[in-house]
């Protein structure tokens, strides 16, 4: 039986390498050139026409536009709107690599840590630089809790600056592990359905349960990521 673990392996599919660098386009390159030609297309393809009455596929894409609007309307409000791209091509893009990791010998790029903390890297960096371009040094007001005695401000900032630093940790963790565990749970209790034959109906069926909660495990954590980035930009635009 082949471990569970293999199918997050990383492997060279056109090696390239610059100065000592390896630099190779990898199933995981391909997979996140998939996934981005896939939303580009769909989008496209469901924006084109743009029909007063809308088929299915523009129907389902502006479900998924109101959906994010109204995330964004109830986070941040009016003035996350001009924060509208961003926010929903990140929530597109997890969503996507997601269901992709779902399909039979696909591969789910947000299983490892590295891609998922690039995302969070972006999302951290992004909104501490929006924060420090709308309100200067008025941003590290930030780190002082509101209504905290001035004697503790040495023991209460420290732990503001590290609960803040340690935002993309978060972010990318939550997603990364969740992908991880859902697909190697479900790697090893479909290798029981080989070895067990006959007996193999019982772990089938857990299977097939598991894969229709892991669809929608894939779908929470696309919307959890999204709905944090949101409230990171939230505090970044009111400092709270």
């Amino acid at each position: 039986m082949a471990s569970p673990l293999k199918q997050f392996e990383v492997t060279p599919i056109i090696p390239i390498e610059v100065g000592g660098v390896d630099i190779s386009f990898t199933n995981s390159s391909l997979f996140m050139a998939i996934t981005l030609g896939l939303c580009a297309g769909f989008l496209l393809f469901a924006g084109g026409r743009g029909a007063m009455v809308p088929g299915r596929v523009q129907m389902v894409s502006e479900l998924i536009y109101e959906f994010i609007g109204s995330i964004i309307r109830e986070t941040i409000g009016q003035e996350g709107r001009r924060y509208f791209p961003i926010i929903f091509t990140l929530f597109v893009f997890v969503l996507v690599g997601n269901m992709l990791g779902m399909v039979p010998y696909g591969f789910t790029f947000t299983s490892h840590i590295i891609v998922t903390f690039a995302m969070a890297a972006v999302v951290f960096f992004g909104v501490t630089i929006l924060a420090l371009v709308k309100h200067r040094l008025h941003f590290f007001t930030f780190f002082v809790p509101p209504g905290a005695p001035v004697p503790m401000w040495p023991l209460l900032i420290p732990i503001e600056i590290m609960s803040y630093l340690s935002r993309p940790i978060s972010l990318s963790v939550r997603l990364f592990a969740n992908m991880l565990a859902g697909h190697t749970l479900l790697k090893v209790i479909a290798g029981f359905v080989v070895v067990l034959g006959l007996a193999g109906v019982i772990p089938l069926v857990i299977v097939v349960a598991l894969t229709g909660l892991e669809i929608l495990i894939a779908f929470l954590q696309a919307y959890v990521f999204t709905i944090l980035t949101c409230l990171y930009i939230k505090d970044a635009l009111e400092l709270h």
